[in-house]
């Protein structure tokens, strides 16, 4: 197959910074948003994102059977999702951001009901972009190469985040009008970034079956150890991740008191995810993608471990921490999208059907079920410490912070090491069934295989 040209990888790439003005804006700043600027209480807070993302990891399943019986001659699978539902997708981001003064219940039912249905538009939005991108290539390093770019879509935009908007968290600020502002303006560049996608990132891998049948769809996973073992390592991962992700703020202005730290910190991550970026393909050539997987883990549980242990008095330790934490995260989010577009090539190879969308909305339903639990986590370890908004932070809630930051996240990321070691779908081995693959195609056996698995599930449905 054709390598991919530099226009299609940074068009792919546009579509995560796109994304991420409405997710990465909700993981950094909506617990401190919901807690500092609309008034509801961390506990409360707690459990609404638990329940919520819950919803949304569910909504993934929902939006993976949509995209699998979905086909456009003309646009194919996937971008059709991305030109209709990025538009609703950044307008609901304002109105999550956007409380009102209902009283306790009636505030907290808001948050409830438009956080639900942005979780809902961003689904519908992104198991069809990252799909996407085992439908472009099923070149390794073509692969990781979408990989990075998708990474630093993702990170210009928690940069951007990071440099400019999280200083302005400060007591006393117009925190609604800052927020009302910042999401207005994201819709205008988000819809011109997705467009960008959309008429540049392409899909280019042959498919037997372009509308795929519920019946299909369960084969491929069934039979996917592979890809359950992703999705186990992932939810341990993304529950650590959140954790973290959800405290930075707190962490960096109320334990170690340098909020000034914050853009500095955005700034590293950039940087570091650029390095990546260039020598990601050549270290997935030279080790495999799971040992990067593997290394680049162990870094954030050598981060976390600091970040706990370390007193809040001193500081550059604490933020050397959550620098090394933040590096392997980095690391890890750029090379697992190559290792789950390989398990689609693993299912196809297994019953002949390729399943891009259900494929992709397991593995997302399982990285956003931990993100649930993650978020969820760091908000009752603020609750369990005594976090008062705007008040002097006790040594209670100051250990509470550092649980949520340092401790959960090295804990939960090694058990996704645990997990990961036992993974047996090398590079070797998906080298292997591609070629498998092809030969099977050129000999007409794929279609002869995808034939039969129409005809089962025909039989199923009639008796």
């Amino acid at each position: 197959m054709k390598k991919l040209n530099k226009l299609s990888i940074i068009g792919y790439g546009a579509g995560d910074a796109a994304n991420n003005l409405a997710f990465t804006t909700a993981t950094m700043f909506l617990l401190v948003y919901y807690t500092d600027v609309a008034g509801i209480s961390a506990a409360a807070a707690g459990t609404l994102l638990l329940a919520v993302r819950i919803f949304d990891a569910l909504a993934d399943v929902f939006a993976g059977r949509i995209v699998d019986r979905t086909y456009s001659k003309r646009f194919g699978k996937f971008r059709p999702f991305i030109m209709f539902g990025s538009i609703p997708l950044l307008l609901l981001s304002v109105a999550t951001f956007s409380v009102p003064q209902l009283g306790e219940s009636g505030s907290l039912l808001y948050a409830y009901v438009t956080y639900a249905a942005l979780g809902l538009a961003y689904s519908l939005v992104n198991i069809p972009y990252g799909s996407l991108a085992g439908a472009m290539t099923q070149d390794p390093g073509d692969r990781a190469k979408l990989g990075s770019a998708r990474m630093i879509g993702a990170l210009l935009v928690g940069s951007a985040l990071g440099i400019f908007v999280a200083p302005l968290i400060k007591p006393g600020a117009n925190l609604q009008g800052t927020f009302t502002t910042i999401t207005l303006v994201f819709v205008a560049i988000g819809a011109a970034l997705y467009f960008f996608t959309v008429f540049t990132a392409k899909e280019r891998v042959h498919r037997a079956v372009p509308n795929v049948t519920l019946r299909q769809s369960i084969d491929t996973l069934r039979g996917n150890k592979p890809l359950l073992m992703l999705c186990l390592s992932s939810f341990f991962f993304l529950t650590g991740y959140l954790a973290l992700t959800s405290v930075q703020l707190y962490y960096l202005r109320d334990v170690l008191g340098r909020l000034d730290l914050y853009p500095v910190v955005s700034i590293v991550q950039l940087a570091v995810t650029f390095l990546l970026a260039a020598f990601m393909p050549r270290l997935v050539r030279g080790i495999g993608k799971k040992r990067v997987y593997i290394y680049s883990s162990l870094l954030t549980v050598l981060g976390g471990a600091i970040i706990f242990l370390t007193p809040a008095t001193q500081v550059w330790i604490g933020f050397s921490g959550l620098v090394i934490s933040l590096v392997g995260v980095l690391a890890v989010n750029i090379v697992v999208w190559a290792l789950e577009a390989d398990t689609v090539e693993y299912g196809e190879w297994k019953t002949g059907v390729r399943t891009e969308g259900i494929t992709y909305a397991l593995f997302s339903f399982t990285r956003k079920t931990g993100q649930a639990v993650g978020g969820a986590l760091a908000a009752y370890a603020l609750a369990m410490g005594g976090y008062k908004s705007g008040a002097a932070q006790s040594a209670e809630a100051l250990f509470g912070i550092q649980v949520a930051a340092g401790a959960l996240p090295a804990v939960m990321t090694l058990l996704a090491v645990l997990v990961m070691s036992k993974y047996k779908l090398t590079d070797v081995m998906h080298a292997e069934i591609l070629t498998d693959i092809r030969a099977r195609r050129e000999s007409g056996d794929a279609s002869k295989t995808a034939e039969a698995a129409v005809e089962r599930s025909s039989a199923a449905s009639t008796n």
